[in-house]
């Protein structure tokens, strides 16, 4: 049995905190380069333009890639050979993500209830943690600081198992198409299909951890990845709304197993700041 402390785990979460709220990922950097290469429209390629200095800036100067800082969400793997010591895996976290709103400092963007009172819990706490028990001797951390911009557009539905790809396809792109400049494209899209009512749309935010790009090992899912991702980008919506080229930077499908009866969909939406990274203890 490993024995892992709580407190490597609140310094690593913090330190990746601080990390990914000023430091882009540089593949999500040369696919904005690759889409200015790539962009006609004038009034895009300024903003795109405006979104790479960003990127230089944010790291030079501490200044937060964008203003809404985000909420903290963790997918965890515990290995079954693992043992935390100390404080609870969530009270890790926890504490290290009042550390991060404090030393960054990052906006305050949590409140305590959802619908009536809405107080504003002042440290970016509690966040959303999910955990999956595997083999091994390992903690793994899929952290990211999520935006309500790009969450409050994502969505899912139950589909009928008859529409196949086509309908998928038809289903994702239009919902991406409704969302307009909302989001803040270019965008990253994280695709989860199966499962069930509450399992797809974790899929999908699993998604958006997959390497920028990467070709799918299945080539009929890769097929679908390319089919979405082209058809948005001629539907004309463009960076920021501009129009333009560019709306969507990547899809990334994940699939799992679901009933016989059902094909749940759910598609997650990422901005271009897109602030992630994965942690290993």
């Amino acid at each position: 049995m490993r024995k892992i402390s709580s407190e490597q785990i609140q310094q690593a979460v913090y330190q990746a905190i601080t990390e990914v709220s000023y430091h882009c990922d540089p593949k999500v950097t040369e696919a904005l380069q690759q889409a200015l290469e790539g962009e006609s429209n004038e009034l895009a390629q300024d903003v795109l333009s405006s979104i790479l200095e960003n990127h230089r800036i944010s790291p030079e100067s501490m200044i937060p890639l964008c203003q809404d800082t985000g909420s903290t969400v963790v997918l965890a793997e515990i290995g079954a050979g693992v043992q935390i010591l100390g404080q609870s895996l969530p009270e890790a976290i926890n504490a290290a993500v009042r550390q991060a709103q404090h030393d960054c400092p990052l906006r305050a963007s949590t409140v305590s209830e959802p619908l009536f009172e809405r107080k504003n819990t002042g440290d970016n706490t509690p966040a959303i943690i999910h955990v999956e028990y595997v083999a091994g001797e390992r903690i793994r951390l899929l952290i990211a600081q999520k935006g309500g911009g790009a969450e409050n557009m994502s969505f899912m539905k139950m589909l009928s198992p008859a529409i196949g790809t086509d309908g998928i396809i038809d289903f994702v792109c239009e919902g991406i198409l409704a969302a307009g400049s909302r989001p803040c494209p270019p965008l990253i899209l994280g695709v989860g299909i199966g499962s069930n009512f509450e399992g797809a749309p974790l899929l999908a935010k699993k998604a958006l951890f997959e390497p920028l790009g990467r070709a799918h090992p299945d080539a009929k899912y890769h097929q679908m990845e390319r089919q979405i991702t082209e058809r948005i980008n001629t539907l004309g919506c463009g960076v920021q709304g501009f129009r333009g080229n560019c709306t969507v930077l990547a899809t990334h499908i994940l699939h799992t197993p679901c009933h016989i009866a059902s094909l749940p969909v759910a598609v997650n939406l990422q901005c271009h700041a897109h602030r992630h990274c994965e942690v290993i203890i």
